[in-house]
């Protein structure tokens, strides 16, 4: 396999350091509810957590995360053991996590000035084609599934999917199911037959938790402006990630870069239903010789796997918002635009709180 382009690296202070932020801004952000709709606390691989990393995670403001698990094809008992790994956190930290299961967690996890972790799928590998494991990882806490990563599932196509097609029969009873349950169908990695057969198929409003606009930068994973429009019609919410397909290669994006994607989503949506979902870790991307190893590998792992999106030669993370306190930078960016505090709080955390709390009522 040849060699990952490697982009020409910013100094640590232009990539990594907490831009300034304007008072309004500070103080949107410590009364609103934050949600970052895909993203993970600062972990380490054993627990318990250094005092640094749950400290972090404290400071970083965000109330609540979708924390993605089960990997890209992680299998049944894989992901078992991950999810039994973050409710030993949580056991080991109640000061810090607590989970969130039930609308009023949400609202809860910030009184409490505790991180607030929604369980989710990005693969389905780990269902196995069974529509009785979605009851099953519902009562073990997730609250948040997708029907296919980038390829195709038992379930349905995702956007690398070669021979396209879009959601099967077993995909429109998992819908059923999942309506049925309170689990929020996630479309991020779906394709555009997949999105709007989903759409129709289901009674409840469906989301994009993370993904940017193809209008923007034409790639698979940012989405054509009708698909999230379909979401926004039926009442659901589309997340704009931090990733390097915000641009193309290989330009490692910008904080201007991202508000292209996120003005462009609250012009073709509204402001009822654009979001954030980073996809990126509370930790910021470790720039140093060992991080960009360690990249370097994971993603190697990812295209052996056939699991890879195009562009994926650069580091993932956004020049100027590589902090824990990155959606702080965001409302500040929002606010510089013209938009009003109530608007900035939907897009922030209340319009993913309130997608959520329709899905999950059941």
């Amino acid at each position: 396999m040849s060699a990952l382009v490697r982009p020409s690296l910013l100094s640590e202070e232009q990539s990594s350091a907490h831009m300034p932020v304007s008072r309004a801004a500070t103080q949107l952000y410590q009364r609103a509810l934050v949600v970052d709709c895909n993203s993970e606390p600062a972990t380490e691989e054993n627990l318990p957590l250094p005092p640094a990393d749950l400290e972090m995670t404290r400071d970083s403001g965000v109330n609540v995360v979708k924390f993605s698990l089960g990997g890209i094809n992680e299998d049944f008992t894989t992901t078992v053991e991950e999810i039994a790994w973050v409710e030993r956190m949580i056991e080991l930290h109640p000061g810090y996590f607590t989970q969130v299961r039930v609308p009023t967690d949400l609202q809860r996890a910030k009184s409490e000035r505790k991180m607030g972790i929604i369980l989710s799928f990005e693969s389905v590998d780990m269902l196995e084609g069974k529509l009785e494991r979605i009851e099953l990882f519902r009562n073990l806490g997730v609250r948040v599934m997708q029907l296919s990563y980038n390829r195709k599932s038992p379930f349905a196509a995702g956007v690398m999917e070669p021979d396209g097609g879009g959601l099967s029969s077993l995909g429109q009873e998992a819908t059923k199911k999942m309506n049925r349950l309170g689990i929020a169908i996630d479309l991020s990695h779906a394709n555009a037959q997949t999105t709007s057969e989903t759409i129709s198929a289901s009674a409840k409003p469906v989301i994009i938790s993370h993904a940017g606009c193809a209008a923007i930068h034409p790639h698979p994973r940012n989405k054509t402006d009708d698909q999230p429009r379909a979401i926004a019609a039926q009442g659901g919410v589309t997340g704009i990630y931090d990733l390097p397909y915000l641009t193309a290669s290989p330009k490692q994006p910008t904080v201007e870069d991202y508000m292209l994607h996120m003005e462009h989503a609250l012009q073709i949506m509204g402001e009822d239903h654009v979001g954030i979902g980073s996809d990126v870790s509370i930790k910021p991307f470790d720039r140093s010789p060992q991080g960009m190893t360690e990249f370097d590998k994971a993603e190697q792992m990812r295209q052996k796997a056939g699991l890879a999106a195009p562009e994926e030669d650069r580091p993932t993370y956004v020049v100027g918002l590589n902090t824990p306190r990155r959606i702080e930078i965001i409302t500040d960016e929002l606010l510089k635009r013209g938009h009003c505090s109530s608007v900035v709080e939907k897009i922030i955390g209340a319009n993913f709180a309130r997608v959520f709390t329709e899905i999950w009522t059941v």
